[in-house]
């Protein structure tokens, strides 16, 4: 039986032999659930095994919005037109590093990443995090999302930073750098142990938070992972546009941000914001090259006129 409701008796009223009718016994029964908490109910009652529920819809929402949001990159690659705004516009990708590309990282999300998919719902239980609708408030939902980016960051970027060291780099991280001018797919193309361990930033923040916290909401989680493939693919993505979040938001990293890391091989190490880069003095590119110099030509000069005194 599904832990969707508390009352077990509205479960067994609502449940059905296929998903319309269990759908529409929903509208029937709960019709103050708005419609995305009728169709999630639906799904979890329908299936009756929340083991199998979570797993199946969570593997699926990474494949569908992974692909999703990888294809309209794919396809502005092919249009001449949008070459203007790419970041390295002479580096177009081949349609062979875009296949050999994909086929790692189907073959990643089948092998690496879809066994702790299936098993989370058991952890979910033990962790305290629920499935039961209605779903939290948005505003409070934005506030945990606000906060699992801010904790993805700080973790992206020092487990990113430690891979360009020595053999992390040369057996580990060297992979990612494949190509040294990204596109969308390449977000997640990387060694086993890349995606692992800097997949837990996006995983492991929300398990921290939940066991501090005691509450979290799996629709919550969707929509933060959701959020977080879009950023890692659109960030990978080659193509810096006036429309760009990081125009209006000057602390968003970004794809001219990420590009750069690539370009490079070196710098840039966070994965959202802008800012552990920035005090870290770990920037990347020629133009933040320039600033350090000048900082330490300043600092220089300080020393020398202090010694003078």
């Amino acid at each position: 039986m599904s832990d969707i409701f508390t009352n077990q008796t509205l479960t067994n009223l609502i449940q059905a032999d296929t998903f319309q009718e269990t759908l529409y016994n929903i509208y029937i029964h709960q019709p103050t659930l708005n419609i995305i908490e009728k169709y999630w109910a639906t799904w979890y009652i329908y299936m009756q095994n929340d083991t199998l529920a979570t797993g199946l819809m969570f593997f699926l929402l990474h494949e569908f919005m992974y692909f999703f949001r990888c294809l309209p990159w794919f396809i502005i690659d092919q249009i001449p037109y949008f070459r203007r705004w790419k970041l390295q516009p002479t580096k177009i990708p081949t349609a062979k590093e875009q296949f050999f590309c994909l086929k790692s990282v189907l073959l990643s999300h089948f092998l690496v990443e879809a066994i702790p998919i299936w098993t989370f719902h058991p952890m979910c239980q033990k962790l305290g995090i629920t499935i039961a609708v209605p779903f939290p408030n948005w505003l409070l939902m934005a506030k945990e999302i606000t906060l699992f980016f801010i904790l993805e960051d700080i973790w992206h970027y020092w487990l990113h930073r430690l891979f360009h060291y020595s053999y992390f780099y040369k057996y580990i991280h060297k992979q990612h750098h494949r190509y040294a001018a990204p596109f969308g797919l390449v977000a997640e193309y990387a060694h086993p142990i890349e995606t692992m361990s800097l997949g837990f930033g996006t995983v492991g923040m929300p398990i921290f938070y939940v066991m501090y916290t005691g509450r979290l909401h799996l629709f919550t989680l969707c929509c933060w992972i959701t959020l977080r493939l879009f950023q890692a693919v659109d960030a990978h993505s080659g193509y810096d546009f006036p429309w760009s979040l990081n125009k209006f938001m000057p602390f968003w990293a970004g794809a001219e941000h990420h590009d750069l890391h690539h370009h490079y091989f070196i710098g840039n190490y966070a994965s959202s914001f802008r800012w552990w880069d920035y005090y870290m003095d770990t920037e990347a590119g020629p133009e933040a090259k320039l600033e350090r110099e000048e900082r330490m030509k300043l600092k220089a000069l300080k020393k020398v006129k202090v010694k003078k005194h």
